[in-house]
Order: structure tokens, then sequence, then C-alpha cells
């Protein structure tokens, strides 16, 4: 076994954690598949469809004084309580709104409205619900727009490509933690010290939606603004995103209701329900967390919970690049094109680009599929893609984004149904 092997959850643990989440290894209608789009939205787990189901069944108003309104409030306080565990968040506000893409654009329009400069700075690779918004408020402040290109190598963007862009005159840097492309990793820390060594003051922000279910996130270590997360796409529910806000983005004008205090960004009630569904996230990975460690501290656990999952992914990526146990890696299959890959798996989540020399890649998808595996293209005319392929000079790649409740033999499946894909289609078939 290697190194990066012994890394991987034990079978006994992995039986367990595979068993909390719904459709892991079949379909809804029963059918075996392999998800491998992760990326796009997380399996879920059933602790927290449960606990939404639960509180969202309550017809009580939590801005009541009776028992159940008191309970609801309780449901929400420790909700918050465990944003700020995710986060490792002290002081600021937290701000539950319908999607993360919502608050991304609210954080990016208080500052461009009120914090002098002449220019933004973010990268090539950003969301759509980073970049467009960058792009609109710099249109409506008369602000120019400065972007970082990527790096075509690393699938990322160097930090001295963002810093060099950054003056006394800029008013905000917003930039991601992870691209949802190539999942390369930004140097988050690196990024929010020397930026503010350039300009003290200045505002940042940071797209986490992708990155936060596959590793610490830690604002003591990375002191920036304002960061956002989806509970869907970390193994809770569509229908809200967490956004935290530092003191000083969060007393910005903002739409606010005159009563509420001025770091308030909440308008109407938020569901006690999306409070209850953080919370079902923080107690499976803290409940990871305490397998390996008798921590009691909840934070403790939960840091635990996910060094454990970015171990047991990172083992899986080393996997589908080089194989094992006979089965040829990715990075070895004849007629296959590894995008974006190096040796350093630390500078990586848990996604692989591919190209394959003879099938374009939504035709490969299909393939996929027929042979039950879900994958996702992204391709050029994709206003979810273009942008970044085009700072790569690629029309299109298969995205792989499995997640930490698979094993090896699930990437062991996937690289011979790959292998199977590329002999057809070099054969013609």
């Amino acid at each position: 076994m290697s190194r990066q092997q012994e890394q991987l959850f034990s079978a006994s643990l992995m039986q367990s954690i595979k068993s909390r989440f719904h459709y892991v290894d079949h379909d809804v209608d029963g059918r075996a598949r392999l998800f491998f789009d992760n990326a796009g939205g997380s399996f879920r787990l059933k602790s927290a469809l449960d606990a939404f189901a639960g509180i969202d069944a309550l017809p009580d108003c939590p801005e009541r004084i009776h028992e159940r309104a008191l309970f609801l409030q309780d449901i929400q306080t420790r909700g918050e309580a465990d944003i700020r565990h995710i986060l490792n968040a002290q002081a600021g506000s937290v701000y539950l709104s319908l999607t993360a893409s919502a608050a991304m654009f609210e954080m990016v329009r208080a500052v461009m409205e009120n914090v002098p400069g002449s220019n933004a700075v973010t990268t090539i690779l950003e969301h759509p619900s980073s970049f467009d918004a960058m792009k609109l408020y710099c249109e409506r402040t008369g602000r120019e727009l400065r972007v970082a290109p990527s790096n075509a190598e690393t699938g990322g963007v160097d930090v001295d490509a963002i810093i060099s862009l950054i003056d006394d005159d800029t008013a905000l840097l917003s930039v991601m933690y992870a691209s949802n492309i190539s999942g390369a990793k930004l140097d988050i820390a690196s990024i929010a010290k020397r930026a503010r060594e350039r300009r003290p003051d200045l505002f940042i922000i940071v797209d986490a939606v992708q990155h936060a279910p596959h590793a610490v996130i830690d604002l003591q270590k990375t002191p920036v603004d304002g960061i956002n997360f989806a509970p869907y796409k970390f193994f809770g529910c569509r229908g809200a995103g967490v956004t935290w806000l530092s003191e000083r983005l969060a007393e910005l004008p903002h739409h606010r209701l005159d009563a509420k205090a001025k770091g308030a960004w909440e308008l109407g009630s938020p569901a006690p329900a999306q409070f209850a569904v953080v919370s079902a996230i923080v107690d499976y990975v803290a409940w990871i967390g305490s397998q390996t460690s008798d921590a009691q501290d909840r934070r403790e656990l939960f840091i635990r919970g996910m060094k454990r999952i970015e171990e047991h992914e990172r083992a899986l990526l080393a996997l589908l690049l080089d194989g094992a146990d006979g089965q040829r890696g990715l990075r070895a299959i004849d007629g296959v094109r590894v995008f974006w890959d190096h040796d350093d798996l630390t500078r990586r989540d848990l996604i692989v680009g591919i190209g394959f020399d003879d099938l374009d890649p939504t035709a490969a998808v299909r393939a996929y599929e027929q042979r039950g595996v879900i994958v996702y293209e992204r391709i050029a005319s994709s206003l979810y893609s273009g942008r970044m392929l085009k700072s790569f000079n690629l029309d299109g790649a298969v995205r792989i984004s499995p997640l930490h409740c698979h094993d090896q033999g699930d990437m062991l499946r996937f690289l011979a149904v790959t292998e199977e894909i590329a002999t057809e289609a070099r054969r013609g078939e």
C-alpha cells in the first residue's frame, strides 16, 4: 500500500460514511451509479435533510415568546455558532441569503458603492457570481476592473499575478479559494497578507463555495472581510447561502430594515431549518473527527474531521491520477490528457479535468452516463466556464469531482470505464 493509500478511511469507517448519505452508490431508481459531479452539488447527508424537514414543518415564528418560538431561536443560535465553527470566525456578522451568489453581489455592491478607489481586482477564474458582480459595479461606479490571469500549468492563479494589480487606489479584491474548473487552490493566506501590505485598509472578499467541503478554513489565519459558502455543496440542502462579514464590511450601507443593527444583513426572517442543516453538517464532520481524536471542543473536532476528509480525498486524487492494483491511472491511459496536472497534490482539491484525443467533452459525458457514471462537461460556450477555459486555451474539458464518501473501489471502477471509453473512441466505435 502506498503512503497516499494509507490516508484512506478504513473499510468500516467508509461503510459508515456511505450509509449517512443518500444515493452514493445508486440513483433514486435503484440503478448502480458513480456520481462524480459533486462540484455541481454534493451528496446530501440524511441527517441534514431530516433536520430541515423536521424544523421546517413547524408553523411557529421564531420572533415570538412562546415555547416553540424559543426552541427555534435556539436552533438559529446554535446554527450561527456552527457557522462560526466552520470558518473560525469571531465578531462580524453571519448572513443567510437565498443563494451564495446573491450574497456575493450584495457584498461587492456594498464595497464598490461606499469605499474610495479607482480600481478593483479579481481573477479570470472567478465564478460568474463574483466576476460579473465585480464587472457590473465597476461599470456603475466608473472604476477600472483589473483581472489577474490564470496559470495554465497549475490551473490556478499565481499570488504575484494578483498582488501586482493592487495599488493605493484599489477599493476591493475579490478572489476564489479554489477553482471549480481545475480544483487548484489559491493561497489565500499569502494573498491576504501581501495585499494588505500593499494597501492596509483593502477590502477582501473570498468565494469559498467550491473549497469549503474539502478542507479547513480559518479566518484567523486568512483575515478577509467577507466569505461565503453554499450548504448544498457541503453535504446539506439547497435554498440558502451562508456568508460571514467583518464588522467594517457589515456596517457599510446596505439594504437593511431601519430598526435593526447596522451590521444586520438579513431582510425578513431567516429559515431556522437552514441553521439546523448547518448544525447537522458540523455534527457529521465532528463525528469523523471523533474517530481519531479525544477532543471535546466542537471546533477542534470539526478541524480534525475536515483534515481527515482532506487526507482521504488527496489519496483518492492520487488513485485517479496514478491508478492501483494493476489499473492504470488517468496519467497513463492512452488517448486521455490530464489538464493542470502537477505533483503537489496539497495545492489541489478533489477535482480533475481531462480531455480525450478522439472524443469531445459532451460526447464523453454521454459515454460515461451510458456506463453508469455521472461527470460534467465544461465547454467554452458555457456561461459558467467559457471565460476560464479560454484563459487556458481550451475548448472544453470533462470535469471529474468525486467526494470523500467515495472509496478506492469507486476510483478503480471509474478508471476502468475511462479506459474503455478511450479505447472505443480510438477504434471509432
